[in-house]
C-alpha cells in the first residue's frame, strides 16, 4: 500500500526523516529523494479554477495565513528561487458551516516541480491535506526549506478523533484551550470533548441561569467561560475542523450546581439541574454529552421523596431503574432538540430503553472487560467510542505513549457490522492533578500516539519501534511550533522549545 523509494546519496537517517515526514501517517504515502526549493518571498497559496471555495472562504483564507507562519518559521531566504505554489480544490463550499459528524476529510496530495496540488471534498480534508503539506517542509543546516516529490491519498480510519479536557477540577484559561486545539489539529484530532462542569466548579455562565456559574464557579469574575468565551472557543476550532462537544454530566458529578439552583435535585445533594435547552443553542454541533455516570445511590435511599416516588412508579427499590427514568427523559429532550446524545457507558450497562441513536463511551475496565463491553454495546446495535485505554492523565515513569499506540479499537469479538459501530476514540485529560502549568507536556505527544492509531491504517502502523524515530521528530516540530511537548527519550531537537 506504501512504497517509500531511497536514494542512495542520502544516508539512511536524512532519508527516513525525511520521507515519512508525516503524523499520523498517511494511508498511501509515496515519495522519492527528488527535492524542491522553497523561498518565501516566492510561495504562495491558492484557489484551483474549478474549486468550489474561492477566496473570501474564511476557513481557508485563514488556513493560508496560518500555515504559511507554520511552514516558514523563519523568514530566511536564500537567492531568488523559482516560484512555487499550492493549489487547493474542494469540491463543495462548506466554507461558512461546521464541520459534523458526515464531514468528508478525505484528501490526495501532490507535490512536483513548482507546485502542490491538494483535492479534497470539503474544505476539512483540504486542512488535513494543508497540515499534511506544513510536515512534509523541512530545512537544511543552512536555514534553506525543501520539500519532496510526493504522492498522499488520505482519509481517517475513524470518524471521531476527540481530546477531553476537564475544566471543573482546575479552570483552564481560554488561551489554554485554544492552544490545545492548535495541537490537536497539527495531529488531525478533530473532536473537543469539553467537561465543562462537575463537582469542584461550574464555569460556564448561563444566560438562563446566571447563578450556577456566579455561585458554583471558582470565583464568579475570573475562574468563569462567558458566553463570548465560548464562542472563541467554538470559532477557534471551527477554523481547525474541530467540533466542539460540551459535556453536562448528571445526575450524579452535580455538587456545584446546587449553589446556584436550589429545590432541582435531591435534598441531600443539595443540587440543581437545568433542562438543557439553553445549551442546546450556544454550541452548533448536533451532540451533547449528557454524562450518566458514578452516580451514587446513597442520596436517594435516604430522601423519604425519592422513595415515595419510586414506590408510585412501581420502581420498588431498584434505584437504577429511577436513573434509567432520569437519563430517558434527559435524553428525550436531548432528541426533541434535534441533538445526538452521547453518555458514558453506565447508562447502558443500566438501563434498556435509551435512543437507538445514542453513542455510548467506555471509560472503564481492563483491557479483557473493555472488549466484552464492545462487544455487548454493538451487538445491541449501539454506536460506541473508546476511551477507556486513552486515559492519559495517569502518568508513569517512562515510555507509556507505547500502550496507547497498541490499542486496537476494533479488536473484540463481533461481526463486521458490529466492528463498524465503533465510531472512533478518545484521549482524556481529567483535571484533579493537571492546570495550565503541566496540560501541555502531560497531553504532548503522549496523545499523538492515539491520534495515529485513530487516523492510520492499522496494519501500516504496527510497529511501535519504527513509529519511535517519527515520533521524536514529530514531537521536535510540536516544540519548534511553541507547543511544550515532553521528550519521549533521550535525545535533543535542533531547535529546543524556546518558552514562545
Amino acid at each position: 500500500k506504501k512504497q517509500i523509494l531511497h536514494s542512495p546519496h542520502l544516508n539512511v537517517i536524512y532519508t527516513e526523516y525525511k520521507l515519512e515526514a508525516v503524523w499520523p501517517l498517511p494511508q498511501t504515502f509515496i515519495s522519492s529523494s527528488e527535492q524542491y526549493r522553497l523561498n518565501p518571498q516566492t510561495f504562495y497559496f491558492g484557489y484551483g479554477m474549478q474549486s468550489a471555495a474561492q477566496p473570501g472562504c474564511t476557513v481557508l483564507d485563514s488556513a493560508f495565513k496560518r500555515y504559511f507562519s507554520l511552514i516558514f518559521l523563519d523568514l530566511t531566504s536564500g537567492s531568488v528561487d523559482k516560484p512555487f505554489s499550492v493549489e487547493i480544490s474542494v469540491d463543495r463550499d462548506d466554507c461558512d458551516g461546521y464541520p459534523s459528524e458526515d464531514s468528508s476529510e478525505k484528501y490526495n496530495l501532490t507535490v512536483s516541480a513548482g507546485r502542490a496540488s491538494l483535492n479534497a471534498q470539503t474544505v476539512w480534508g483540504a486542512l488535513r491535506g494543508l497540515e499534511s503539506f506544513s510536515q512534509l517542509v523541512y530545512q537544511d543546516d543552512f536555514g534553506s526549506y525543501f520539500v519532496n516529490k510526493t504522492e498522499i491519498e488520505d482519509f481517517p480510519r475513524f470518524q471521531f478523533r476527540a481530546i477531553l479536557l476537564d475544566t471543573s477540577r482546575h479552570y483552564l484559561p481560554v488561551q489554554t484551550i485554544l492552544k490545545t486545539l492548535d495541537a490537536m489539529a497539527y495531529s488531525k484530532f478533530n473532536v473537543f470533548h469539553w467537561h465543562i462542569v462537575d463537582d469542584p466548579s461550574f464555569p460556564y455562565q448561563s444566560r438562563t441561569f446566571p447563578d450556577l456559574s456566579a455561585k458554583g464557579a471558582f470565583h464568579p469574575m475570573t475562574h468563569i467561560y462567558t458566553q463570548s468565551d465560548v464562542r472563541r472557543v467554538i470559532s477557534h476550532g471551527r477554523l481547525r475542523g474541530i467540533r466542539i462537544l460540551p459535556e453536562f454530566d448528571s445526575p450524579g458529578h452535580t455538587k456545584s450546581w446546587g449553589k446556584g439552583q436550589s429545590d432541582l435535585l435531591t435534598p441531600c445533594y443539595n443540587g440543581g439541574i437545568p433542562s438543557g435547552t439553553f445549551v442546546s443553542s450556544v454550541f452548533p454541533d448536533s451532540y451533547i454529552h449528557l454524562g450518566g455516570d458514578e452516580v451514587d445511590f446513597t442520596c436517594w435511599r435516604s430522601n423519604p421523596d425519592v422513595r415515595a416516588f419510586m414506590q408510585a412508579m412501581g420502581f420498588g427499590g431498584d434505584f437504577t431503574k429511577l436513573e434509567a427514568f432520569y437519563m430517558e427523559n434527559i435524553m428525550n429532550i436531548t432528541s426533541a432538540l434535534n441533538k445526538t446524545s452521547i453518555v458514558w457507558q453506565d447508562v447502558f450497562d443500566y438501563h434498556e430503553r435509551i435512543p437507538k441513536d445514542t453513542v455510548l463511551h467506555i471509560w472503564k475496565g481492563v483491557p479483557a472487560k473493555i472488549k466484552e463491553e464492545l462487544s455487548r454495546i454493538t451487538k445491541a446495535g449501539m454506536r460506541v467510542l473508546l476511551a477507556a485505554p486513552w486515559y492519559i492523565n495517569h502518568i508513569s515513569y517512562g515510555q507509556d505513549w507505547r500502550n496507547y499506540y497498541t490499542v486496537q479499537p476494533q479488536n473484540f469479538s463481533g461481526t463486521e457490522e458490529q466492528k463498524k459501530l465503533v465510531i472512533g476514540g478518545e484521549v482524556c485529560m481529567w483535571g484533579e492533578y493537571v492546570d495550565a502549568t503541566n496540560l501541555m507536556p502531560r497531553l504532548w505527544p503522549r496523545a499523538s500516539a492515539a491520534a495515529e492509531r485513530l487516523w492510520s491504517d492499522e496494519q501500516q502502523t504496527s510497529n511501535v519501534d519504527k513509529a519511535f524515530p517519527r515520533l521524536q521528530e514529530f514531537r521536535c516540530k510540536l516544540l519548534r511550533r511553541g507547543i511544550q511537548a515532553e521528550p519521549l527519550y533521550v535525545g535533543h531537537c535542533k531547535h529546543e522549545y524556546q518558552g514562545i
